[in-house]
């Protein structure tokens, strides 16, 4: 799954996404047109203490892909290779400036509803682009041949373009899984599930400001609004965890009252937004986390390992993570019966530790 970080100019974006990936970029990348692509391992302390349990070869966390594009606005839109960019990711992050810092320049004031706004207008004139240029096209097929398809993708792009009208993103809308498979092909710029990441300055209260930065900027609101989120970092202090060492973070941390850095909420929140989660696989060779749709059930799941073990699949022997952890092992959890078989009809839930049993 992807996510486009966007933002304005000197809101601390590609900054966020070079720690984010620990990508390494020149002077000429950071201020080149090109977007970068990096993967951000998810931080799951589930996997990590599932890991000290069984001491495996190897340990895989999850991963989100993120892809930093230049500075948005109505002129870079209106590149074919910017906006084709954009619409390949699945998710954005919008990166708000909330911080002041004279060496670093910013035109005008600093008001990060009022650049969340602005950014969203210049997503919606671009669909609005999109779907007028579709509309002509369609509305000739209509008189030719007037299909059920046809009908009712016109119907979806009117439902589309008063919402638009209306200044409000499509992403608010309620469709059904059909009627989302029908507009996929578009990508709309505004469709796309949303997280506001508020990047605040430095303080001795960082951890307060940080849980005070989403009310206290005006984005309540518009992050309880349908596929929205928000949460704050403090840019300054990212970059110094990342040179860091897991000790020497935790101690920082703790000296500013955190118990966990603002990139691991970001990241979790991004999985969140992408209505993503986490089953486990367990034993001496790998402990591994498995990216999944919520809501999933437990054959499609196991696609998720290996394809032939979907196609072959027969029961999951199942239990929470946390259960497994207070056995001790999946011995005693079986003798406890917190280990169960589950069908192919499962629901998998967040957190799960499954072995598929299969006839492959």
């Amino acid at each position: 799954m992807k996510t486009g970080i966007i933002g304005l100019p000197q809101v601390g974006k590609t900054s966020l996404f070079k720690i984010l990936t620990r990508a390494h970029l020149d002077a000429h990348a950071m201020h080149s047109r090109d977007a970068h692509v990096g993967i951000a391992r998810v931080p799951d302390e589930r996997l990590d203490k599932l890991s000290a349990l069984y001491h495996p070869k190897k340990t895989t966390h999850a991963t989100v892909e993120y892809v930093d594009v230049a500075a948005i606005g109505q002129e870079a839109l209106k590149e074919l290779a910017y906006a084709e960019r954009l619409r390949e990711v699945d998710s954005l992050i919008h990166v708000l400036r909330a911080f002041e810092d004279p060496a670093i320049p910013h035109v005008g004031e600093i008001d990060p509803l009022k650049s969340a706004g602005n950014v969203e207008a210049d997503l919606i004139v671009s669909d609005m682009v999109q779907i007028d240029k579709r509309m002509e096209r369609l509305e000739k097929d209509l008189k030719r041949s007037k299909t059920s398809d046809l009908v009712r993708e016109h119907e979806l792009l009117l439902q589309c373009k008063a919402q638009l009208e209306s200044e409000r993103p499509i992403r608010e809308l309620d469709w059904s899984a059909d009627d989302r498979k029908r507009l996929r092909g578009f990508a709309f710029l505004s469709q796309k599930p949303i997280l506001y990441v508020v990047n605040i300055g430095e303080s001795s209260e960082l951890g307060k400001d940080l849980d005070a930065a989403v009310a206290g900027n005006n984005l309540a609101e518009l992050a309880s609004r349908r596929n929205s989120g928000a949460t704050a970092i403090c840019g300054k202090v990212e970059a110094e965890l990342a040179e860091m060492s897991d000790e020497e973070a935790a101690e920082f941390l703790g000296s500013y009252g955190l118990t966990e850095s603002g990139l691991a909420r970001l990241i979790r929140k991004t999985y969140e937004l992408l209505g993503l989660i986490s089953f486990f696989t367990v034993g001496e060779d790998e402990c591994r986390a498995w990216t999944v749709p919520r809501g999933v059930r437990a054959q499609e799941a196991a696609g998720a390992i290996h394809s032939d073990l979907e196609k072959h699949f027969i029961r999951a022997e199942t239990i929470h993570w946390d259960q497994l952890l207070d056995a001790g092992s999946e011995a005693a959890a079986r003798s406890k019966g917190t280990l169960r078989l589950e069908g192919k009809e499962y629901v998998v839930q967040d957190g799960d530790v499954m072995h598929i049993r299969h006839s492959g």
